[in-house]
């Protein structure tokens, strides 16, 4: 065999083995490391509001950062205040219209089962006394099995349900503990952020410093690209939604509509979060025209993401439309609705890694052509 076929050859097994290594390493670090990962994240946030009162204030680096924390803690706080004022407001507004819509439900209901269920229950069991034993056992045999499975799945989801109630209630000294590691590292490396990467040039190579500079730059361009991405189609969601509960005359839709958009933002839950149990609500309690309504417009809503996404995402990040649509269905199709997120992030880091020409870098390695 040719000896550079077989350098190549070793070099790629190289290559193979150092990424392989450093992704086990990763993934199995990852539940002792996370906390700092998020800190890590966090203090480059928060490091051009710091630079910019280092400038501005004269103030010791430490004090600076300590002030940018509390700021954006004390603006978290607010959210929340707010947010918690509004569901206590929406929950006495529920208190008082829940009971009258309750008994019209309950009305309705039972009206539709004299109506419709006992009408068919008696056409039913007349023609069940028509029939064979040999069927009317049959029957009663598939019945009882649908009961006894219906009863057990009835029986397993509860199940499931009550022993998520412990393990919610056990993470959340959990997740006290690792907010409060993260703002303390957060607090840390933001201090020392400029020694930390003096630090890293004097111990790391020149190459690899560069390369993870530009790949740093990259990313973050396309993160930003992203975050305009999303707050632009949430832009467009709350227009679209409030110009079809205008429509519908529907009451307080400035509020509504900036709730579903914001709900939106959500991987798992989506504008449907809150349009099915309203559409749901409304078509038990005879509002029908309303309910189509709303139907129509959560329709509208879903198909205008669908179409709108890809689009509004490439432009933003520089990826392609079809590049972004192949990511959006390979992420959901692996990872469920949070691969609409990590899709688009791994083909971000990939065009990140091509742009920046570390791609080639290591195909020179592999090839012996490395300066």
């Amino acid at each position: 065999m040719n000896q550079s076929y077989l350098t190549a050859a070793l070099r790629a097994v190289y290559v193979l083995f150092l990424t392989a290594a450093c992704g086990a390493v990763g993934y199995y670090s990852f539940p002792l490391t996370y906390p700092f990962v998020i800190a890590l994240i966090l203090a480059i946030m928060i490091n051009p509001f710091v630079e910019w009162l280092d400038k501005r204030t004269g103030l010791p680096r430490g004090v600076n950062v300590g002030i940018v924390l509390c700021g954006f803690l004390i603006a978290g706080a607010g959210f929340l205040t707010l947010v918690v004022a509004e569901i206590v407001s929406g929950t006495a507004h529920l208190a008082k219209i829940l009971p009258v819509q309750f008994n019209k439900a309950a009305l309705y209901i039972e009206s539709f089962f004299t109506n419709q269920i006992m009408p068919l229950y008696n056409q039913l069991a007349a023609f069940f006394d028509g029939l064979e034993a040999a069927q009317q056992e049959s029957i009663i045999t598939q019945v009882q099995n649908l009961g006894s499975e219906l009863a057990s799945g009835t029986a397993l989801f509860l199940s499931k349900i009550l022993e998520m109630v412990p393990l919610f209630f056990a993470f959340l000294p959990n997740m006290a503990a690792v907010l409060i590691f993260s703002l303390l590292a957060t607090f840390f490396i933001s201090k020392d952020l400029h020694k930390i990467q003096n630090k890293a040039r004097s111990v790391l190579p020149d190459r690899l410093i560069s390369g993870a500079a530009a790949v740093y730059a990259e990313l973050k361009r396309a993160l930003a690209g992203f975050v305009k991405a999303q707050l632009t189609l949430v832009a467009m969601t709350m227009v679209l939604v409030l110009i079809g509960l205008s429509v519908l005359k529907v009451n307080h839709a400035v509020a509504i509509a900036f709730l579903i958009g914001l709900v939106d933002l959500l991987p798992y839950l989506g504008a449907g979060s809150v349009f099915v149990p309203w559409i749901v609500y409304l078509a038990a309690s005879k509002q029908l025209p309303l309910a189509i309504g709303l139907g129509v417009l959560y329709i509208v809503v879903l198909v205008f993401r669908q179409l709108a996404e890809p689009k509004i995402l490439s432009r933003s990040i520089g990826l392609h439309p079809l590049g972004t649509l192949i990511a959006l269905f390979a992420g959901f199709k692996l990872f469920g609705f949070l691969g609409l997120i990590m899709g688009p992030a791994l083909l971000v880091l990939i065009q990140a890694l091509f742009t920046t020409g570390i791609f080639k870098d290591v195909w020179q390695f592999i090839k012996g052509n490395e300066k």
